[in-house]
């Protein structure tokens, strides 16, 4: 076994009513089995550094299989990482990982029972020197050198009340210094995710990032291309929804790492100076409510981060139906191009479509929707974002005051606030008898009995 410094909680001054019970419940049955059951990575990180941990992580000799038939309600998951989910309720669960060795690594684990688990032949790596599988077990030291950073190398068992560090972290930790285990080049080129998470602890945590990794990260930064779009979709929330988003967004911007996972924000930003505003406006808010612990959702980030992209997209598409049907084939064809990089799920690209269309309907204020709108339950999104689009201008004042103010309205109030407004039917009818009187007849059309075409006029020319 490596030399480790071993601390007490009480040395550490780490408060145990930070560990919740059934957290602790976990340990306490893998430990009465026979096996390890400790705390990892950045919930002792955040617990060191007097913050509240959100997510507690164990990790233990058993092997996924032995913790699945441990625990009857649990599952695993992960290709790349056997990963197995305790669950704690119907909507919380704590993961439980197995000691993994270093990828060269020939160790071969046995249990503390002594029975064979055996060497594991499901290290695998692809052309790039990438991991794509790495179920290869090992020991509690094996498993503290393969971890990326010596602040996440920390374990602490809450039995023993005993902190067990292998690589410093706890002094690392005191200094706020991102120090990477092992080799840094091999490090990022096994996982290019690794740098991202840099970046998010120096914007989380500020913690210090020296010159020289700085600059092996700018070198490497080109590997993240090759990252998975499901996986920077999770990086991505832990990004910008854990009050730092404003910090992550100027840090993505310094490392050149903006044109790689939004490529299209990227070309609105060098096209139109009011795009960075609007951008930094909503995460400022999104950082204010999380702080806030308000609810917030991905939708309304990637409506925000797509926003202009969008409005490029309608102009450049000159075939465009008006109205909602070409706004939603243009936000598909906004999705379909940022899917590459980022995979948004379906159901965050609908509401963030849905956010987009009501933009409309709020700058129209038909007396007929008004009601109707506020009963929406995108309505909050959508004001949100319109408050937004004030700041660069976008609308006047006078609209987001008027939205504002009729929220706090009664009922008889209401009604006599739309009964003000334009009768938008009249002025319909208006146009189109205008339009009515002054139409040339279309002497082809009365003779030409070809169906109109889709995209065309009646002989299929497109328009």
């Amino acid at each position: 076994m490596s030399n480790f410094e071993q601390y007490t909680a009480e040395s550490l001054k780490l408060n145990e009513k930070h560990i919740p019970a059934n957290i602790v419940g976990v340990c306490e049955k893998l430990q009465s089995a026979g096996y390890d059951g400790l705390l990892v990575g950045g919930c002792i990180r955040d617990w060191l550094m007097d913050k509240t941990p959100k997510d507690f992580d164990v990790a233990t000799n058993a092997t996924p299989e032995q913790v699945r038939r441990l625990f009857k309600n649990s599952r695993i998951i992960g290709k790349r990482f056997k990963i197995v989910h305790v669950h704690l309720s119907y909507r919380d669960y704590i993961e439980v990982t197995t000691y993994r060795a270093p990828p060269n690594s020939e160790t071969t684990m046995r249990s503390p029972k002594r029975k064979k688990i055996g060497k594991h032949a499901e290290h695998v790596e692809n052309e790039k020197g990438r991991l794509v599988r790495d179920n290869v077990y090992g020991t509690l030291d094996d498993d503290a050198f393969r971890r990326d950073f010596s602040a996440n190398a920390l374990y602490y068992d809450p039995i023993k009340q005993l902190v067990y560090d292998y690589t410093d972290g706890v002094k690392a930790i005191q200094q706020k210094a991102l120090v990477v285990i092992g080799d840094p080049s091999t490090r990022f080129a096994e996982d290019p995710v690794r740098m991202l998470r840099a970046l998010r602890f120096k914007a989380k945590l500020d913690f210090i990032i020296s010159g020289e990794l700085a600059e092996l990260i700018q070198q490497n930064i080109h590997l993240m291309q090759d990252v998975s779009n499901a996986r920077l979709y999770d990086e991505t929330f832990k990004l910008f929804h854990h009050a730092h988003g404003v910090r992550s967004w100027e840090i993505l911007q310094e490392y050149g790492l903006i044109n790689i996972m939004f490529p299209l924000t990227q070309r609105s930003m060098e096209h139109n100076s009011s795009v960075t505003p609007f951008i930094e406006a909503a995460l400022r808010n999104t950082d204010k409510r999380v702080g806030q612990n308000k609810p917030v959702i991905p939708a309304f980030f990637f409506a925000v981060i797509l926003w202009h992209a969008l409005q490029a997209k309608r102009s450049s598409m000159k075939s465009l139906p008006k109205g909602r049907e070409g706004l939603f084939k243009a936000a598909n064809a906004v999705f379909s191009e940022q899917y590459p990089r980022i995979a948004v799920p379906k159901r965050v690209s609908f509401i963030a479509n849905e956010i987009w269309d009501m933009q409309w309907a709020l700058e129209q204020r038909n007396p007929r929707q008004v009601a109707r709108l506020l009963g929406n339950k995108r309505f909050r999104a959508s004001y949100d974002f319109l408050l937004l689009r004030q700041t660069i201008d976008e609308v006047p004042v006078s609209l987001t005051d008027w939205w504002t103010e009729i929220q706090e309205l009664d009922d008889d109030a209401l009604q006599d606030a739309i009964a003000q407004l334009p009768n938008q039917n009249s002025k319909n009818k208006r146009s189109k008898r205008r339009r009515k009187r002054n139409k040339k007849p279309n002497h082809k059309q009365a003779t030409n009995n070809k169906p109109l075409d889709a995209h065309g006029d009646i002989n299929g020319n497109v328009k």
